[in-house]
This record gives structure tokens, C-alpha cells and sequence, in this order.
């Protein structure tokens, strides 16, 4: 499954870009600033809340009307390249072509799939594991922050204030980040996940939320399918 979403991934949105590893940060590879972390414990088990969490078609209609805004901003002052298109086609190939901000789009959308998250946290470090995709790990190292340069492009984690930011960027203008915020009775975590290429102009972010829940516990346990959409079911989890 792991396998199937990089390469799917890679063919959907850049033809040619190794991605392995994308959205993740391999074991002692980035470094948090700081040898303290704030007082914010994401410890615990954590499961998708699908109705609290961004639409992906909502965010895609929201997107297209700002890609719209610009282009016609451009075209008033003179540095437009041509009409606006109908339909999703911003522009006929492409910067902001239509298979450019779709492939954007269900590229960030495939990589927040995660339905369950498993956190473990210490004064050294935190280790974030999301089901069918690779961990997330960072490390605490007293007085430093370093963007570490991997065969894959670079990487940086840490936190900011009460949020722990996770950066990636690699070759081809494809730059990923995720920032994880916990609400303040520490029973929701917010994930949002921003995805920004050199094929179109503004970044796409999508929210997801989570749950924190005791595994064993019974309860509803919902799941997106291409069929048949959101569907829910009792079991324990």
C-alpha cells in the first residue's frame, strides 16, 4: 500500500521525480530547535474525524477561484497570458493548467489519507506513526536547528510556539508541510497539510482532524472508498 501511493504519486502529479519517502522524515534526519519542548503532549492514539475535517472538493472549488482572481488580476494590468478558461483550465498547459491543479490537488488529498495516528513523545524526541505511510521523526538537540540535505531534497522539524512543524522540500519546485496543532482540552489535533509546486502559482492546504481515542474501546470507525465514499461502521478499534 505504502509502495502504491509514492508511485502513484509520482505518475499523477510529477512524471519522472523520485519521491520516496515523501511526507516523511527518516530516523536522525531532522533536528528541533531547542532542547525543551513546550508544554504540549500529543502522546496517544489518534483516529480521522471525517466531518470535521476540509472537504477535498470544497478546498479544490476554493482554490480555482483564486487561481481565477489572479489571472483575471494579471490580465487587467497587462501580464496575463490570454483569457481566463472555462471550466477548471486556468490557463491551456502549463503553469496553473487544469491537470496541474488537479494533480496538485489529489496528490495533497493522497498523502492525508492517514485514518489513525500513533504518537510517542519524550524530551529527545517525537515519533509520529500514521497507518499505510511512513513515520515522522523528530529529534530534540539542545541550541540547534539545521535543515539537513538528504539524496531526496531537504528537511526541517520543530516547533513553533505551540505547533510542531514538519517541512520538506524536494527537486522539481515540490515543497510539503504539515503543522500539527492539538486543541486546548488536548482531545483534538489538527493536521494542516500544505502542498506548493512550481506548476501552480498558490499553495493547496488541507485540514484533518483527529480524534485522540483509547485503543480497544468500541466505537464507529469510518473510512473513505472510491465506490461507495464515506462509510461507517461499529467495531473495536
Amino acid at each position: 500500500m505504502r509502495m502504491l501511493r509514492k508511485q502513484f504519486s509520482v505518475f499523477l502529479l510529477f512524471p519522472g521525480l523520485l519521491l520516496s519517502g515523501c511526507g516523511s522524515v527518516p530516523a536522525n534526519q531532522a533536528r528541533m530547535a531547542g532542547g525543551v519542548a513546550p508544554s504540549v503532549d500529543l502522546t496517544g492514539s489518534w483516529e480521522l474525524d471525517y466531518g470535521k475535517s476540509d472537504n477535498t472538493q470544497q478546498r479544490l472549488d476554493v482554490l480555482v477561484r483564486e487561481l481565477r482572481s489572479e489571472m483575471e488580476r494579471r490580465n487587467q494590468s497587462g501580464m496575463g497570458q490570454g483569457p481566463v478558461g472555462s471550466g477548471l483550465v486556468i490557463s491551456g498547459s502549463g503553469v496553473n493548467s487544469g491537470s496541474s491543479v488537479m494533480g496538485l490537488v489529489r496528490f495533497t488529498d493522497l498523502i492525508t489519507q492517514t485514518p489513525l495516528l500513533e504518537i510517542e513523545q519524550d524530551q529527545q524526541h517525537i515519533r509520529i506513526r500514521r497507518e499505510d505511510d511512513a513515520d515522522l521523526l523528530c529529534e530534540f538537540f539542545a541550541a540547534e536547528s539545521e535543515v539537513i540535505e538528504t539524496p531526496f531534497g531537504s528537511q526541517w522539524c520543530g516547533w513553533r510556539e505551540h505547533q510542531l512543524v514538519f517541512r520538506l522540500a524536494l527537486p522539481g519546485g515540490l515543497r510539503i508541510q504539515h503543522i500539527m496543532t492539538a486543541g486546548q482540552n488536548g482531545q483534538k489535533l489538527n493536521v494542516a497539510t500544505t502542498v506548493l509546486t512550481d506548476q501552480v502559482t498558490q499553495a493547496f492546504t488541507l485540514n484533518r482532524v483527529y480524534n485522540r481515542f483509547v485503543p480497544g474501546a468500541s466505537g464507529f470507525h469510518c473510512e473513505m472508498t472510491l465506490t461507495r465514499g464515506r462509510v461507517c461502521s461499529t467495531r473495536s478499534l
